[in-house]
């Protein structure tokens, strides 16, 4: 047919003519200008990173930077440190002191701010209250909690004293946590009475006793009083269960911090993976500590006085890395909200920027494309002048949210960076650099100084313009270090695709003429049409670029001839109304923006998509009611009733 396109010319569509350079304004007072950086991180990687390990607090020095023995690598090697001396007690000694740490607001408005000070002793009298109920060195601790402070509080204790913390997010079902733990062979578990979710109370310690049933490993469960009422019933098991406000009164404000070898664990996150078991991530203390303060500082160019925003749940990795790690290692105050962005109205996130005049504001496409929804009148009621610097994680985003996001929440003056990364990096690998990178929508750019990423074929060739599997090929400090327990997992599933010194990331992307990266979501997202690739992300912006479409997600079904058909799941703007006429008229679309290959083969309108609470698009569900597939667990779903929705709506329309 005419009209259809080779897939050559497919990879090319994301071509982004639109160029954004850094604000004047901006570039005149960023950290980072001179693009010299990158060729001086290239010809000597490891003295770059040491440079921004010498920054941080040591015990006693390196001995050398790097142990790289492909796949294993060990970082500042010999060098004892400790991460939450290096978060906490070196500001305290200084003009940090008194400076606020943590600004904390609960979904119903209660606020709590806590200095360096405060958090200082708050972190050594929880590390005091863990070792009161026998926690040790190398002992893995639960966290079970919502986004409270005690959260950020419980992870720093269990760094202080040497134990091993696995938060799991308290959206996961009993289930999950019941797995999580007994992976982990969790001794002690953090949980709370509840929290709060678009006004609903989630019932967590209901959901921890279920789970604790089955996890013959824990000893000890400490209880934080969130909800202070008897909107949840806790039931505390005598000898077992014990309340974090009645412990912390008798603890001591003192807590002499371990010295903690560089590749000592730090942490054990669970990850989803391809046999439906998670895989619990390791990180490691020098090397992680180092990549997330050195992208804390450079990819949201921190100043002293910014009031630093990450909205995602720390039961993430981003986290992990954004919310307590990177921002308090580099002495920053962070924000913390309990709750959903459109509780009890649709401008909740833009009043908190307001009230506590944030600067940085790093969060998901997702949330972006949902405030595309809503409309701009609502960033229109709030003063978001103090916004300075805005930052997009999770997955690629695509160009009319950029732009949107750039102009409707940034006024035209504030850089977007637009960050990819994986629970396994640790930390940002490819993202702009604000003061210095002209972005392009929907582009993660280029990778941070001293990273080397390509692109791999199949057969493992160099693709230096177009697109294949992205791919490392350079060790970075905030690598994962394993798979806990599982070591033969981690080589196979992220080493052997090639040559045990090639990481595979596992995600699809492609390469412009310019060198900048643009993501095409992971590979199992990556469609087989009639023999042609198409990334799923090319068509979900290709449809987003509709004025009447907030929101889309697309994914595979099964096809007798084609192989793969495209199943496009649409949500509509604010009073459109969907329709046969509108169906035909987005596939049209599709065709125009991609070629006929990419014509979607169904269009479902539904009023909402299946998420995580994080944010992301639950793609393997949407397949599942695509392919006509009994449904998974639904527990980490923000609206778990969305699925039920979606099923029956494709029921209907689906061909």
């Amino acid at each position: 047919m005419a009209d259809q396109k080779p897939a050559a010319e497919i990879a090319d569509l994301l071509q982004e003519d639109r160029t954004f350079p850094p604000p004047e304004a901006f570039r005149a007072q960023a950290s980072v200008r001179d693009e010299a950086v990158y060729a001086r991180a290239a010809r000597d990687p490891e003295g770059f990173w040491a440079g921004f390990a010498s920054e941080l607090e040591w015990f006693s020095p390196w001995t050398s930077v790097l142990d790289w023995k492909p796949p294993h690598a060990r970082w500042f090697v010999g060098g004892t440190l400790n991460a939450s001396v290096n978060c906490v007690d070196r500001h305290v000694r200084g003009a940090r002191r008194n400076k606020a740490a943590i600004i904390w607001e609960g979904e119903p408005g209660d606020r709590r701010t806590l200095t360096y000070f405060d958090l200082y002793r708050q972190v050594s009298q929880f590390a005091n209250v863990l070792t009161s109920l026998g926690v040790r060195r190398g002992d893995r601790v639960a966290i079970y909690l919502p986004l409270v402070p005690e959260l950020a509080i419980a992870m720093l204790a269990c760094a202080r004293i040497g134990a091993i913390h696995s938060v799991v997010f308290g959206g996961f079902s009993a289930e999950s946590l019941r797995d999580r733990i007994n992976d982990a062979a969790a001794t002690l578990l953090i949980t709370a009475d509840g929290g709060w979710r678009r006004g609903q109370v989630v019932p967590l310690k209901q959901m921890a006793d279920e789970a604790l049933k089955e996890t013959p490993s824990i000893k000890n469960v400490v209880i934080v009083a969130r909800l202070h009422d008897s909107a949840a019933p806790v039931h505390v098991k005598e000898g077992r269960d014990h309340w974090y406000h009645l412990l912390m009164q008798e603890a001591s404000y003192t807590c002499e911090p371990e010295r903690m070898d560089a590749e000592d664990m730090l942490y054990i996150l669970y990850t989803s993976g391809t046999t439906g078991k998670p895989k619990g991530i390791v990180h490691t203390t020098g090397g992680y500590l180092v990549g997330t303060y050195a992208t804390t500082k450079w990819v949201f160019d921190l100043k002293d006085e910014d009031v630093f925003w990450c909205t995602a749940d720390i039961g993430w990795v981003t986290g992990h890395s954004y919310v307590v790690y990177g921002p308090l290692a580099n002495g920053a105050t962070v924000v913390m909200y309990e709750g959903a962005p459109d509780w009890p109205q649709r401008d909740r996130f833009w009043e908190i920027v307001e009230r506590y005049g944030v600067t940085i504001f790093y969060t998901a496409p997702t949330a972006i494309r949902a405030f595309m929804r809503w409309g701009t009148e609502w960033p229109r009621r709030r003063d978001l002048s103090s916004l300075r610097l805005l930052g997009s994680v999770g997955e690629p985003i695509n160009p009319e949210a950029w732009v949107w996001y750039y102009r409707h929440v940034g006024g035209e003056r504030c850089p977007v960076v637009d960050t990819w990364w994986q629970t396994e990096t640790g930390s940002i690998l490819i993202t702009p650099l604000p003061g210095l990178t002209t972005c392009k929508p929907g582009s993660a750019t280029r990778p941070f100084p001293g990273i080397s990423a390509e692109i791999r074929t199949d057969q493992g060739e160099t693709v230096e313009v177009g697109g294949g599997f992205l791919v490392l090929t350079r060790p970075w400090p905030s690598m994962l270090r394993g798979i806990y327990g599982d070591p033969d997992r981690y080589v196979t599933q992220y080493w052997s695709r090639w040559t045990p010194d090639i990481y595979f990331t596992g995600d699809g992307a492609k390469r412009d003429r310019d060198g900048f990266f643009w993501l095409l979501g992971r590979v199992d997202d990556v469609l087989n049409v009639a023999g042609h690739r198409i990334g799923t992300m090319e068509v979900e912006s290709a449809l987003v670029d509709h004025p009447r479409v907030a929101e889309a997600a697309v994914v595979g079904r099964s096809h007798e001839i084609k192989g793969q058909a495209v199943a496009a799941f649409v949500t509509l703007k604010e009073g459109v109304q969907g329709g046969d006429v509108l169906m035909s008229e987005l596939k049209d679309h599709v065709v125009r923006k991609i070629g006929a290959i990419a014509r979607p083969d169904d269009v479902i309108f539904t009023a909402d998509l299946p998420k995580t609470r994080s944010g992301k698009i639950m793609r393997r569900l949407l397949r599942d009611i695509a392919e006509g597939k009994a449904l998974g667990d639904t527990t980490t779903l923000a609206d778990p009733n969305v699925i039920a929705r979606l099923k029956e709506q494709y029921q209907e329309t689906g061909e």
